[in-house]
């Protein structure tokens, strides 16, 4: 069985989809799978549910999510559904465990990409890194959780995988960067810089790698359009290394190959 939270949710077994289509229930699989192995209680599932206004048969509710889930599973798995309430699908005092077991989670092959590719990093071993981080981004399939109708906790749970993704595009390009391979990041900058046009970091990377590329011209484009987007935006100028690039470049600065700028 796999369930992937990196995009569209789905549950699949054997590449046949068996992804619950109610709303609510997508919610409960969604706060459930994405606390794999942690303790969900029915407080934090009513919560997300009805946003602190639960009707007076929410418990009811609640437990009748979970015994549909349950069903989900038995059909996946080939279970009975005593046994997925022991194995897969837990009840427990104050809420629900979901235990992945053999189960295949994206997100726990992400986390453990990613963690993997910055210790190599850390280690000094760029390519081991790239290619790590670049594994794990790969496992993304489009926005976090894409058809779930989030609430306030799971809304969370999205923006911080959406960080986490974020973050580590910065990591892969740095580390492409530092070894010259300036070619092989522009495609993904590019549609970067447009998705967040108030990151500066990504901005940053993007006019170097355009410098190394020989195209100046265009490396200034991205300086300038930040700078419209930041003071039309919020009323700032870039900060100093943006600054500091965009200076290197007018004077075709040696330094900025090495990056010396950003210190």
């Amino acid at each position: 069985m796999k369930i992937g939270m990196l995009g569209p949710l789905f549950v699949r077994l054997d590449g046949v989809s068996v992804t619950p289509s109610a709303p609510k229930l997508r919610k409960v699989l969604s706060m459930l799978a994405i606390r794999s192995g942690r303790l969900v209680p029915v407080t934090s599932l009513m919560a997300e549910l009805w946003d602190g206004n639960p009707p007076n048969s929410c418990l009811t509710t609640v437990q009748t999510y979970i015994l549909s889930l349950r069903k989900v599973f038995a059909s996946a798995t080939g279970l009975s559904g005593t046994e997925v309430a022991r194995e897969i699908l837990r009840t427990e005092s104050g809420g629900y465990r979901f235990v992945a077991g053999t189960a295949e989670l994206d997100i726990e092959r992400y986390d453990a990409l990613a963690a993997a590719g910055r210790r190599s990093l850390d280690a000094g071993d760029d390519d081991t890194g790239i290619r790590q981080l670049g594994d794990a981004l790969r496992l993304w399939r489009g926005p976090a959780l894409a058809g779930v109708p989030v609430g306030r906790l799971l809304e969370a749970d999205r923006y911080r995988l959406e960080e986490s993704r974020l973050v580590l595009h910065e990591y892969w390009v740095d580390a492409q960067l530092r070894l010259g391979r300036y070619r092989d990041v522009l495609a993904s900058l590019a549609g970067l810089t447009v998705e967040h046009p108030l990151h500066e970091n990504l901005h940053t990377q993007y006019m170097r790698a355009l410098f190394l590329n020989g195209r100046r011209g265009q490396a200034l484009e991205v300086f300038h359009r930040l700078r419209h987007n930041l003071v039309s935006e919020l009323g700032l100028e870039p900060a100093g290394p943006a600054q500091r690039l965009q200076r290197a470049i007018l004077t075709q600065d040696p330094d900025t190959e090495r990056g010396v700028w950003t210190a």
